[in-house]
């Protein structure tokens, strides 16, 4: 499926690829792989609250930034909540990027392989074959509960407003 009009990259539009999710819809499964070559998928985080924020390019000022930015939350956060981040980013790229900005708090990932979190997620973009900034947080039970897609992919998400609905969330 594709979806036009929700996202533009410096005011031009792009298409999404897959289905919208919703708050309330079961996550679906993906494969991706970590620095380390080493295949992660939802079941990987089994039992923990997931915040998966979503990066088109870490390489980018505002994936950097965006990227830093839960680095530092992430610190804070529970143990029963693990923070993830996902590009298109090779894994050499993220072991590099990560170990030059000391990112030690957020496990990043990379889609390049199958584009199976973009496609699943409904994040693809088909004009870039890159990931839709986004952010997304899922319950213990792999239900996801806040969706957040930045419509102009050069600006950032709105990280307060996710931070809030995972601090609701664990309080329940």
């Amino acid at each position: 499926m594709e979806r036009k009009g929700v996202i533009t990259m410096k005011g031009n539009p792009l298409t999404l690829v897959g289905n919208e999710l919703k708050e309330g819809d079961k996550a679906p499964d993906f494969v991706v792989l970590n620095e380390n070559m080493e295949i992660r998928t939802l079941d990987s985080y089994k039992g923990k609250y997931k915040v998966i924020s979503v990066t088109p390019s870490l390489d980018t000022p505002v994936c950097d930034l965006q990227l830093q930015w839960f680095n530092e939350d992430a610190s804070s956060e529970p143990d029963d909540v693990v923070v993830l981040n996902i590009s298109m980013d090779l894994p050499f790229a993220i072991k590099r990027f990560c170990a030059a900005k000391g990112i030690k708090n957020v496990e990043v990932l990379s889609d390049h392989r199958e584009a199976s979190f973009g496609q699943n997620w409904g994040v693809l973009i088909k004009e870039l074959r890159l990931l839709a900034r986004s952010i997304f947080i899922v319950d213990k039970n792999d239900v996801v509960r806040y969706v957040q897609i930045v419509k102009e992919q050069t600006n950032e998400p709105d990280y307060e407003d996710a931070i809030k609905a995972l601090r609701d969330l664990v309080k329940e």
